[in-house]
């Protein structure tokens, strides 16, 4: 059976977003002033969600990359997961403008909002499980707080667990796979691998692939 209709009211709502100097997680706090103190000008702090709260569709990634957004301070840019993810979405109708792997590329998103399940970077792109559960709070709190929510566009497995924990799902009612749908009342979760070098470069994921699941998503919302 599907859960009730999300809403603010079935979900703890917490502040969406860690402060600058989270503390949370020891580990990630103290590889986020290893960072700053051997890069100062880069962004090293916990990165927001980036686009409209009343947007329709929320992407949710992993974590913040360590050359990616934890330089640049927008999700999913100065990476190669960000040229494929934002010239799928400018392609989709879900971004506008250009993207140029800098946050004042002047892009802007499209009834759609990106997030992370982890969001600070990670060393070796890998949080644990307890940083993982402990930073669910700012997930859940950021789907609670989205009114026209309708998609979930989950980018590998872990987003995938988290969202679907933050949701109130069970795991067997939702299990990954890429290109699955899953309901979770009004919402849809739709399931890809992650948008990574390296899943491009060993054919575990395609361009085509991804696309799709973002065509499937602009058909569904009409």
């Amino acid at each position: 059976m599907e859960p009730a209709t999300i809403s603010k009211t079935s979900l703890e709502v917490s502040a969406t977003e860690p402060e600058n100097n989270c503390p949370l997680c020891p580990r990630l706090a103290a590889f986020r002033s290893e960072a700053r103190a051997r890069e100062p000008a880069w962004h090293n702090a916990p990165v927001a969600s980036f686009g409209d709260p009343n947007a329709q569709v929320l992407i949710v990634g992993l974590a913040p990359g360590l050359q990616g957004a934890n330089r640049t301070g927008r999700p999913f840019t100065g990476d190669y997961a960000g040229d494929l993810l934002y010239s799928t979405l400018l392609d989709y109708g879900f971004a506008s403008g250009v993207y140029r792997a800098r946050p004042d590329d002047g892009l802007t998103l499209v009834d759609c909002r990106i997030s992370n399940a982890v969001r600070c970077v990670p060393p070796q792109n890998k949080p644990l499980p307890a940083e993982i559960n402990t930073c669910r709070a700012f997930l859940a709190a950021t789907i609670a707080t989205m009114p026209k929510l309708r998609s979930i566009v989950l980018l590998g497995r872990v987003a995938h667990d988290s969202t679907v924990k933050a949701l109130g799902l069970k795991a067997s009612a939702a299990p990954f796979a890429h290109g699955a749908v899953h309901g979770a009342g009004n919402i849809r979760l739709y399931d890809s691998y992650h948008c990574s070098r390296y899943n491009t470069n060993t054919g575990v994921l395609t361009p085509k692939m991804f696309r799709d699941v973002f065509a499937r998503v602009r058909k569904d919302l009409g």
